[in-house]
């Protein structure tokens, strides 16, 4: 994510640590009270202190799939979603995140099941208790006028109804306003998205195009993320858009540009460089993680930041003020594909793992299009930082704060200098390969990047990531 505006400001947490270790201890075990014959409820909360509430325990899903309807004249909502997930204890209830729509119907495995409702959590009783290993499918029907998540220190994230439609983005909340959801980057799973709107609206989401039909006024378009998608990076974004599609190494390419902003404006020819950009990170970073790319640009200006959706990030219009072009903001989000949605945190307090990386490549892509070197950026950030902020573990008002980027960009760089480059792109690589699908924590990147290199890097790391005071130049 890149943010406009002001970073929000407050208390740091005592550094010195990496990364916690643990950090979702509670996926696997069950919570308070007990169910019959030795089945027990799965967790309330993925016990992530960044994102209270969210997330819940006892099962992993495995896909999603989800068919919606959004009449924007009513700003209605109805859906029907079908998740499959696998009881990782024996489980006699569990939870899904959901926020403010009504549902209507819940069944287990082809059974109907009781649930209720506890504030943003739906929770799930099936008629028998779920063994530990059992796949499961649950499926959900929901209504209502969906609405978006207020937080006033992180501001707000999820589903707003637009001029033309509507906008469902957010981080690290959006998904549980528009479908049940285990809302925790540490689940991760598959999806398949159906969304029918009025005709002459796009609807557009995340990843492979399907096919789209209409009848009655009505137009169905289908999009399928066969790789492993954290929940805050799915996406829909409904209305009037000019919609361009094509192909690029062998793969679709979907780019969007909101109708109200210029054909040929600095947002669209900045989006078109997607393919260029792409190429250049990959030479850096390995292969492309994902089966198809794209970008929307929106014209909203509640989106005061762009998002790494996975395949098909979502910027927003105040990057192309005055028409300018922004391609930094594209290689940005771009970069989180390999660095946050290929590779996603097990934790929200090792955020730099995501936005350290996404601003060095910043630096890379502004070298390489011919302007500042990536040396003089960190020249110029070194000077500027603020050294008792720290990059890991930051603190939830600082989720999105400088220490985050750009002390986590002066870390990567650090690293580079230390081990040279053959060596540090070699790591990177090797880093987006192994755990390519996966979760990982800033503990697992110090040791992946030790075994690389053959060297003891965890002081050099610790010193740039969370140490007090600005540390020797390498």
């Amino acid at each position: 994510m890149v943010r406009t505006g002001r970073i929000p400001t407050g208390r740091r947490l005592a550094a010195g640590v990496i990364a916690l270790t643990g950090a979702v201890a509670l996926l696997a075990s069950g919570c308070t009270g007990a169910g019959t014959d030795g089945f027990r409820p799965g967790a309330a909360d993925a016990g992530d202190p960044y994102v209270p509430g969210r997330g819940n325990g006892g099962y992993d899903v495995t896909h999603y799939g989800l068919d919606v309807r959004y009449d924007p004249a009513s700003d209605r909502l109805t859906g029907r979603a079908v998740i499959t997930a696998t009881a990782t204890q024996d489980l006699s209830r569990f939870n899904l995140d959901l926020h403010g729509l009504t549902v209507d119907a819940v069944t287990v495995a082809d059974a109907s099941a009781d649930h209720r409702r506890r504030d943003d959590e739906l929770v799930v009783t099936p008629r028998d208790g779920l063994p530990r290993g059992r796949q499961f499918t649950v499926t959900v029907d929901y209504a209502g006028v969906p609405d978006a998540i207020a937080d006033g220190e992180l501001g707000s994230g999820g589903f707003l109804h637009t001029a033309d439609g509507a906008i469902a983005l957010g981080q690290p909340d959006s998904a549980a306003t528009w479908f049940p959801v285990n809302d925790h980057p540490s689940d991760k799973a598959t999806y398949d998205v159906a969304v029918t709107v009025p005709d002459g609206l796009s609807a557009l989401s995340n990843g492979v195009p399907g096919p789209t039909n209409s009848a009655d006024g009505w137009t169905t378009w289908r999009w399928a993320e066969r790789a492993p998608m954290a929940s805050y990076l799915s996406t829909l974004v409904i209305g009037n858009y000019r919609v361009t599609t094509g192909t690029h190494a062998g793969r679709p390419m979907v780019t969007a540009v909101a109708a109200s902003l210029p054909a040929t404006g600095g947002a669209a020819s900045s989006v078109a460089r997607t393919g260029e950009i792409v190429d250049f990170l990959a030479s850096r970073f390995g292969p492309y993680p994902f089966d198809s790319y794209g970008g929307i640009v929106v014209a909203d200006d509640r989106i005061g930041y762009a998002l790494e959706t996975q395949s098909r990030p979502v910027y927003g219009p105040a990057f192309f003020t005055g028409d300018r072009p922004h391609p930094g903001v594209v290689a940005h989000e771009l970069a989180h594909q390999w660095f946050g949605d290929s590779v996603s945190l097990t934790r929200w307090g090792d955020i730099w793992l995501n936005e350290g990386f996404a601003s060095y490549a910043e630096w890379l892509w502004e070298e390489h299009d011919g302007g500042r070197t990536a040396q003089r950026n960190f020249e110029i950030q070194y000077a500027a930082t603020d050294w008792t902020q720290p990059s890991v573990e930051p603190g939830r008002e600082r989720m999105f704060g400088t220490a985050v980027y750009k002390r986590g960009a002066l870390t990567v760089h650090a690293l580079r200098r230390t081990v040279g480059d053959d060596v540090f792109f070699r790591i990177l690589r090797t880093w987006t390969a192994e755990r390519a699908g996966g979760n990982a924590t800033t503990s697992d990147f110090v040791a992946l990047a030790e075994r690389v290199s053959g060297r003891q890097l965890r002081p050099l790391l610790d010193a740039w990531l969370v140490g007090g005071s600005a540390p020797t130049l390498p």
